[in-house]
């Protein structure tokens, strides 16, 4: 086999096992966000914040999630109702405590189903959470999908009350993400 031979062979090497490499993926800011529903016997709001940093780490070759963070200002949740946004901000200290962070300690996939396990904070309070999501790989693209709920007691926030009815203590949160690979 001449030198040259060799030299191809061995570059073809490090180009397959550079490629096998997890990366970081590129989020798609304005094709992403984190949404939360929160509900009263009278009427469930939802808010919207477009202004989510994710971070994901990938294996491109396998298809697979090997990690993921997120981080967003609480401040940047719009429900519509500025009056209600601006209460809402109130009732979480959103002075006191600006972000919400997730950082995953275990990641399940099968199939288009993923499971990510790990740590949230949240109003100073962090705790376990499991998402349930759904992924979509293409060519050169990843879209994630999926949800958590979370107990606003267990994460030390007073449950605000309309007509004295306090809201329900289950707080969900709807996440779309998507990457350019």
């Amino acid at each position: 086999m001449s030198k040259l031979s060799k030299l191809i062979i061995l570059l073809f090497g490090f180009c397959m096992s550079a490629l096998a490499q997890p990366k970081w993926a590129e989020v798609i800011k304005d094709e992403s966000s984190v949404t939360y529903r929160l509900t009263h016997l009278l009427h469930t709001v939802e808010a919207v914040s477009k202004d989510v940093t994710y971070r994901i780490e990938i294996d491109v070759s396998k298809k697979e999630i090997k990690s993921v963070s997120a981080q967003v200002d609480v401040t940047t949740f719009d429900s519509g109702n500025s009056n209600r946004d601006s209460h809402a901000m109130e009732v979480i200290d959103a002075i006191t405590y600006p972000n919400a962070s997730f950082s995953s300690t275990s990641i399940i996939q099968r199939g288009d189903s993923v499971t990510v396990a790990g740590k949230l904070t949240f109003h100073g309070v962090t705790k376990d959470v499991v998402l349930l999501g759904v992924t979509k790989w293409s060519q050169n693209r990843l879209d994630v999908q999926g949800g958590f709920e979370i107990s606003l007691t267990a994460f030390q926030v007073q449950r605000p009350s309309l007509l004295m009815v306090p809201v329900k203590d289950e707080l969900q949160f709807t996440l779309k993400a998507s990457f350019v690979l």
